[in-house]
C-alpha cells in the first residue's frame, strides 16, 4: 500500500462510512465497462471468425454499448453526491472543474497521445486518414468535431463520451454556487431546454452535439441522487426488483432501431436510472462478499477499462489469428480472453498509474488552495 501508517479511528470510520456508501455504485461501474468490452469485443470476434472461416453469432442479451448509459446515469449521481460541501460556496466551481479536469485529463491525454504514435507506426489503424491539426487539438480539448470521415468523434473514437461528460460538467460548474436543489434544477432545466431547441435551431457544431437528448441521462442521475438526498433507502426485494426490472428492459432494447424505438435516454437512460437507484438507495454492508470485493476493484479501475480496453482486443485478435488459439477457443474463447486481458490491463494501469497520477495531481491542488493567493 502506498500509506503503510495505521490511520486514526476517526478517520478509519469516516473512510469506512464513504466506501459503503458508494459500493454498490463501483460494482454498477465495473459491469457497465464490461459490457463496453463485450460489444467491442464481438465486434472483433466477428472479424477474427471471417478470417478463420469459423461461425460466430453475437450475443443479444444486452445492448451491451448501453453500459455508456449506465455511465452517464452514475456521472449525474455522483456529481451531486459529491459535490454536497460545495453547493452555495464562493469559488466552488473552480474547485468542481480542477478535481474532474484531474480526474479524467491525464488518463484520456495519454491514451490519446498512445493512439497518435501507433497511428505513426502503423497507420493502418487509422479508420478515416491521417486527423487535421484541429481535430487533434480539439480531441484534447473535448471539443467535438468532425473527423475526415464525417463522423463527429474525437480521433481517439471512444472519447465521444468524454465530449459529453466535460460538457456536463461545464455546466454544472456555473449552477454549483447556488444551493444543492437550486442548482440541481437549473442544471436538469439548462440542459432540457437545449435539447427542446433542436426543434427549432439548428445548432451549429459543437453545439449540436451538445444538444443530443442523450445528455438528460444526466438529469436522471442527478434525480436519483435528490431521490438519495431524501433519506429514502429500499430494503433488499425492492432493490432486486429494480435490479430485475433495470435489465429486463434493457434485454427488451426498447431503443432498438426497429421503427417503434423510444429514445435512447428512455429506452437505456430509464433501466440505467433503476440499476444506479437499486446501487445507492441500499444501506451500507459492512462485510461485502468476496466477489463483489473484487468488483469494487474493477469499478475503481473502471475508467482505464473503458479507455484501454480496445488496445487488448486489437492486440489479442493478431495473437488468435495468428496461432493456434483462433482454432482452439473459437470466436466465444476470444471474447472471454478480451474480458480477462482488458481487466487485468486496466486494473495494472489503474494501480501502478492512474492513481498514483490522481493522487499527486490532487495533493498539488489542495496545497495551492492551502496555501493561498
Amino acid at each position: 500500500m502506498a500509506d503503510a501508517a495505521v490511520p486514526s479511528p476517526d478517520r478509519q470510520s469516516a473512510g469506512r462510512r464513504s466506501a459503503d456508501r458508494l459500493l454498490a455504485v463501483q460494482v454498477l461501474r465495473a459491469l457497465a465497462a464490461l459490457m463496453v468490452v463485450v460489444h467491442h469485443a464481438q465486434y472483433d470476434a466477428g472479424a477474427l471468425a471471417g478470417r478463420l472461416g469459423l461461425a460466430f453469432a453475437p450475443s443479444h442479451l444486452l445492448p451491451w454499448l448501453s453500459g455508456v448509459d449506465i455511465f452517464f446515469v452514475i456521472s449525474g449521481f455522483v456529481m451531486v453526491h459529491a459535490s454536497r460541501p460545495l453547493f452555495g460556496t464562493a469559488g466552488a466551481w473552480s474547485i468542481f472543474l480542477s478535481r474532474r479536469i484531474v480526474r479524467i485529463v491525464p488518463l484520456y491525454w495519454g491514451v490519446t497521445t498512445l493512439y497518435l504514435a501507433v497511428a505513426i507506426v502503423l497507420p493502418q489503424v487509422l479508420n478515416s486518414g491521417w486527423p487535421s491539426l484541429w481535430q487533434i487539438v480539439a480531441s484534447y480539448l473535448f471539443i467535438p468535431a468532425m473527423r475526415a470521415d464525417g463522423a463527429v468523434q474525437p480521433i481517439y473514437s471512444l472519447g465521444w463520451t468524454l465530449n459529453f461528460e466535460m460538457f456536463f460538467y461545464l455546466v454544472f460548474a456555473a449552477a454549483i454556487a447556488l444551493p444543492r436543489r437550486h442548482a440541481v434544477l437549473a442544471v436538469s432545466l439548462g440542459l432540457a431546454l437545449l435539447v427542446a431547441s433542436r426543434a427549432f435551431v439548428v445548432w451549429p457544431l459543437p453545439v449540436a452535439y451538445w444538444s443530443d437528448p442523450i445528455v438528460l441521462e444526466f438529469v436522471l442521475g442527478m434525480g436519483v441522487a435528490m431521490i438519495r438526498e431524501t433519506g429514502l433507502r429500499l430494503g433488499g426485494v425492492a432493490r432486486a426488483a429494480l435490479v430485475i426490472g433495470g435489465f429486463g428492459l434493457l434485454h427488451l432494447d426498447l431503443s432498438a432501431a426497429d421503427g417503434t424505438a423510444l429514445p435512447q435516454f428512455i429506452g437505456y437512460g430509464g433501466p440505467a436510472a433503476m440499476l444506479v437507484a437499486a446501487a445507492v438507495l441500499g444501506r451500507p454492508n459492512q462485510r461485502p462478499p468476496a466477489v463483489e470485493r473484487a468488483l469494487v476493484a474493477m469499478g475503481d479501475a473502471s475508467y482505464a477499462l473503458y479507455l484501454l480496453h480496445p488496445f487488448a482486443i486489437r492486440a489479442l485478435r493478431e495473437v488468435f489469428a495468428r496461432s493456434p488459439l483462433g482454432g482452439w477457443l473459437g470466436p466465444w474463447g476470444f471474447v472471454a480472453a478480451c474480458l480477462v486481458a482488458a481487466s487485468l490491463l486496466a486494473l495494472a494501469v489503474y494501480q501502478w498509474l492512474e492513481r498514483p497520477v490522481h493522487q499527486y495531481l490532487r495533493a498539488r491542488l489542495t496545497s495551492r488552495r492551502s496555501a493561498g493567493p
